[in-house]
């Protein structure tokens, strides 16, 4: 399968490969070369908000959240695994490592103060492609990220709750985050579905694939997946969740939609290719804003309203994340995939041309350049778009026997040839004070009735 035309295929499934940095304006979607060069470079303006190094983790500076450091360590593993780039990867491996916190669950006391059900499942979704990839885990004293994932879960599906709406996730987990305590969002229990569904594909355990299907059961129930299967973003338990909030994201359609295609590999059901398929569907509310601006993303609860909060402007970054892997596993939305991202990527590199060095990137891509906005997310949101043009052509998510526990990183090419790199070693996998104010700060992404 190929999400663009090459003359050097496996290009981008090649081990650590010597990238040049590209400008985005000079982005060629149908050439990896040319997407791997535009993905360095939206990486490395990326990186610059992250401070931390391959020995120590540092939080990200404000307004950015917790959750969304972890967000942003996923796609760096996807920039990893896409492009053949591992420059990065011990600076990644650390964060990841860092945040699981005591129990090794990514239940960190230090980030109570913010952290929801939404934000553990964030990390989450980057600790399980660590695992899916054999993302190097180099800590000896740690379990493997396929080890992690799962006690992550454990935690989430812990918490789920039937004393309102016969079940779901409520949105908060401690008592200083009270409102969100009245609150099942659809993010909290799409990163619980989609993480079954992951880890029932990966490791082979039927738990977990009853567990997929028992949250999209509920969600579908109450209503916050609707008949046209837009994902809408909550309900509130005290009125047993009969209220739902219609405002729709990105992100929370993707969530969904790649947990369905992930079901879909797995078990070779048709239900889940169809729930794929029409959630795509749905998902085309998030495109096209003017007559003049097919197919170009954008975010529609606010960006044409300048109202988008430092979380909703990374959005639709989860969002090209997640449905282009979704392609990787169900190939019958693949034209449609294209139709829609290939546009987006574009019109994302011509956002990408602001600042000194005439590489910044801008929010709204349907403007045709630079508007001025600039921030982490969107540097995510662009990079996402633009290094998932390369998913079609790279190594599957792994699974069963072949995720592996790997302790060593690849060497990294320089400009003058190295030797070659070792051979990794790896064993196999041991399982198929920010403030409570900042969080409310936070909370206004919800926009709950």
């Amino acid at each position: 399968m190929q999400f663009f035309k090459s003359s050097n295929p496996a290009a981008a499934a090649a081990g650590a490969v010597l990238i040049a940095a590209g400008l985005p304006k000079d982005l060629n979607i149908n050439e990896a070369t040319s997407i791997q060069s535009v993905a360095k470079t939206l990486a490395a303006g990326a990186m610059q908000y992250y401070s931390g190094t391959p020995e120590k983790f540092v939080d990200l500076p404000q307004p950015y959240f917790w959750w969304q450091c972890g967000a942003f360590m996923g796609a760096m593993v996807d920039y990893s695994h896409y492009t053949g780039d591992k420059s990065y990867d011990p600076t990644i491996a650390t964060a990841l490592l860092a945040q699981a916190g005591p129990n090794l669950d990514y239940l960190l006391p230090s980030h109570f103060g913010q952290e929801g059900n939404d934000d553990q499942a964030f990390w989450g979704f980057g600790v399980m492609s660590a695992a899916e990839r054999n993302f190097p885990q180099p800590d000896t004293s740690a379990p493997g990220w396929l080890e992690l994932s799962e006690n992550l879960w454990n935690s989430l599906a812990s918490r789920w709750n039937t004393t309102a709406c016969a079940g779901g996730l409520l949105w908060q987990i401690f008592a200083d985050n009270p409102n969100g305590l009245d609150y099942k969002n659809t993010v909290s229990n799409g990163g619980l579905f989609q993480l079954s569904a992951r880890l029932a594909r990966a490791t082979g355990n039927q738990t977990y694939a009853e567990w997929a299907e028992k949250v999209w059961d509920w969600t579908q129930a109450v209503g916050l997946i609707d008949p046209d299967f837009n994902v809408q973003d909550g309900a509130h338990s005290r009125n047993n969740c009969t209220d739902t909030n219609p405002v729709t994201f990105s992100y929370s359609a993707a969530i969904y939609m790649y947990g369905a295609a992930v079901m879909a590999n797995h078990t070779n059901d048709a239900k889940w290719t169809d729930r794929t398929e029409r959630i795509l569907e749905a998902s085309k509310s998030f495109f096209s804003p003017f007559d003049n601006a097919t197919n170009i993303m954008y975010e529609h609860a606010c960006e044409q309203v300048d109202s988008c909060n430092t979380d909703m402007r990374s959005f639709k970054g989860y969002f090209s994340r997640f449905t282009y892997a979704s392609a990787v596993l169900v190939p019958s939305i693949l034209p449609t995939v294209n139709e829609l991202l290939h546009t987006s990527a574009a019109a994302a590199a011509k956002a990408c041309t602001g600042g000194a060095d005439g590489t910044t990137c801008g929010q709204k891509w349907y403007v045709g350049g630079f508007d001025g906005k600039t921030g982490l997310g969107e540097e995510m949101c662009a990079l996402e778009t633009i290094q998932g043009l390369l998913a079609g052509q790279s190594t599957p998510p792994l699974k069963g026997d072949e995720i592996k526990v790997v302790r060593t990183f690849a060497e990294v090419p320089t400009a003058t040839p190295a030797a070659a790199a070792p051979a990794e070693t790896a064993t196999p996998s041991t399982s198929a004070g920010n403030s409570a104010k900042r969080r409310s700060l936070r909370r206004a992404r919800q926009m709950r009735m």
